[in-house]
């Protein structure tokens, strides 16, 4: 997917263990305030069947330095570009949360480039038509904290170390300006399949708002439901992966691995 040398595609694209060759690929796009190491357990539990890859926004973690995004366009551009054109293997993208923003932008990318992804997993978030005010972004920091809480998305702990804080709350304000200023600019819908997840308890996003991604593929759609809130996937782990790799089987010629 990207040369390991080119320090500029390497710094958005992350690997964690190994895969065998031919496996299926799985490029994770982390939530607001997110990293790659979200998806660490993912890509320990998938691996070596899956080759499991993690995108590091900027303005976090090894990142620290750069200025974060503007935009969910402006993360999609990002990451496309570190993306390899040379390389032809089949790419599923797994979003949650703004993620599933990043990774809807980056299938339109790839779609133009002739490279359509494999099946896009859309994950607590609802679809691009469901437009919402919401202006978390230009609160205080205290305000920014209590909406962080209650989508229990961040060690409580964490939120009491000041110093860190203050390292976390600039990329983390900028990623809730990009999702909350983000909307759907024209275009033609997607050809790839969409897996939708989200939690019954998500006070973010309803089952029925899940539902309206249907609305940007000319493909199939699917929408699973899980027990929790916003970061169900947490607790639900397994059962979210037991979807992710039925869905690549299914999707492979054959109806075996993606490749």
């Amino acid at each position: 997917m990207v040369d390991p040398s080119d320090a500029r595609h390497s710094s958005w694209l992350r690997g964690f263990h190994e895969a065998k060759p031919g496996t299926p690929r799985l490029l994770c796009l982390p939530h607001a305030g997110g990293s790659a190491s979200f998806f660490f357990a993912f890509s320990k539990a998938l691996s070596p069947a899956v080759d499991v890859r993690a995108v590091q926004y900027p303005g976090r973690q090894d990142r620290i330095a750069e200025p974060p995004a503007d935009s969910v366009q402006e993360l999609a551009h990002g990451v496309f570009r570190a993306l390899d054109e040379r390389d032809e293997t089949p790419l599923a993208l797994f979003g949650h949360s703004m993620g599933s923003l990043v990774a809807f932008e980056l299938a339109r990318l790839l779609e133009t480039a002739g490279r359509p992804p494999a099946v896009l997993f859309l994950s607590g978030r609802r679809g691009p038509s469901v437009e919402r005010f919401e202006n978390v972004h230009q609160g205080d920091d205290a305000q920014l904290i209590e909406e962080v809480i209650k989508l229990d998305g961040t060690d409580s702990a964490l939120l009491r170390d000041e110093d860190l804080l203050q390292m976390i709350l600039p990329a983390l304000r900028a990623d809730y300006r990009a999702v909350e200023t983000y909307r759907r600019t024209p275009g033609p819908l997607l050809r790839s399949p969409f897996v939708v997840l989200t939690g019954d308890a998500d006070p973010r996003v309803t089952p029925d708002e899940a539902r309206t991604w249907s609305q940007e593929t000319d493909g199939p759609s699917e929408v699973h439901v899980y027990p929790g809130g916003h970061f169900y996937l947490v607790p639900e782990q397994r059962a979210v992966l037991d979807r992710v790799e039925a869905t690549l089987r299914r999707l492979a010629p054959g109806g075996g691995a993606a490749a």
